[in-house]
């Protein structure tokens, strides 16, 4: 008998295996680069680019995945905000617990507006979630807790788990990214799971969904409710870093922004409303210091993003992937 008969087998590695590994390298090789971006850039602004991700990502959660387009998603930013500010500056609270207060505050009123405006659809949906978000923007404007116009400042960092310091930029950060991480995972869990499924299925034929036997309201109802409790997450996490909770957080021009994040990067993408965020913050720190009209620089290139890429830089680079496959 040969020696290559004799030969032990060799463990062929399948080509799904090498399919199931590469997005776990590359997770891994981004949150290797986001642990060593604040040696690079400045932390506060890594902090600032990673809470915008989440909030567009939360926020394409009902939109991209539950086809449902919100025009006040920052009142549960600000929502959030302010109780995070008002619970450690005020009470006391530790930053875990004042986290905790802000994310049931946001979901709370995730549970308020998404029973009013949640049996409409399309711009009838979207007008009540603005006009709501309004109405919230007036009661913080008026109401004695919020300071006005003032808002609340100096709001303290405080300790994680009592023992390390959020003053400093480094604990702050990396702190901050273990939570972010946090949030992506329950997003991708959500999107990947049955009731992310689902509520694709609604999104892409609501009457079928319908004759099937789903609650449409329902799964609607639990995906406003997510993505708000996780913009208030972000929005718990904005006013740590910054020590402030104001009125800019609650405007119709952040909920606008939000919109932007998502559409630049990509409806109904994982990864895409993360980029566009990023990308947002990155224009908005500088172009600041050049002299140029922001908001119009900003809107031109969503203009010409909007004509050439059309489902968003994300969204265009996973279609030109499937076209080069087949």
């Amino acid at each position: 008998m040969s020696k290559v008969e004799n030969a032990p087998p060799v463990a062929a590695v399948s080509p799904s295996t090498r399919t199931g590994r590469a997005p776990l390298l590359w997770v891994a090789l981004g949150i290797v680069v986001l642990l060593l971006l604040p040696h690079v850039l400045y932390p506060v602004f890594v902090m600032k680019a990673l809470i915008a991700a989440l909030f567009a990502c939360a926020f394409n959660l009902m939109l991209g995945y539950g086809g449902l387009l919100s025009f006040g998603h920052a009142a549960f930013f600000g929502t959030a905000a302010y109780a995070m500010a008002h619970s450690t500056k005020v009470w006391g609270w530790p930053f875990e617990a004042g986290l905790l207060l802000g994310v049931i505050a946001a979901g709370f009123m995730g549970v308020v507006i998404g029973v009013l405006a949640i049996r409409r659809q399309g711009i009838y949906f979207a007008m009540i979630t603005l006009a709501l978000s309004q109405m919230l923007y007036f009661v913080y404007l008026q109401t004695p807790f919020t300071h006005g116009e003032d808002g609340i400042q100096g709001v303290p960092r405080g300790r994680v788990l009592g023992v390390f310091d959020l003053g400093d930029s480094m604990i702050m950060y990396h702190t901050l990214l273990l939570i972010v991480l946090c949030g992506f995972w329950l997003i991708w869990r959500a999107v990947h799971s049955p009731f992310g499924q689902v509520l694709k299925a609604i999104r892409d034929n609501e009457p079928r969904a319908i004759s099937l036997g789903y609650n449409v309201d329902r799964y609607k109802l639990l995906a406003f409710i997510l993505s708000a409790a996780l913009s208030g997450l972000a929005g718990a996490l904005n006013a740590v870093v910054f020590q402030l909770a104001s009125l800019n957080d609650t405007t119709w021009q952040h909920s606008g922004e939000v919109i932007l994040m998502t559409l630049l990067g990509g409806v109904g993408t994982i990864l895409g409303p993360a980029v566009g965020g990023v990308l947002v913050v990155t224009l908005q720190n500088y172009l600041a210091a050049s002299g140029l009209p922001v908001d119009v620089v900003i809107g031109l290139i969503f203009i010409a993003c909007v004509l050439v890429f059309r489902r968003g830089l994300i969204g265009e680079l996973l279609a030109w992937r499937e076209k080069k496959k087949s």
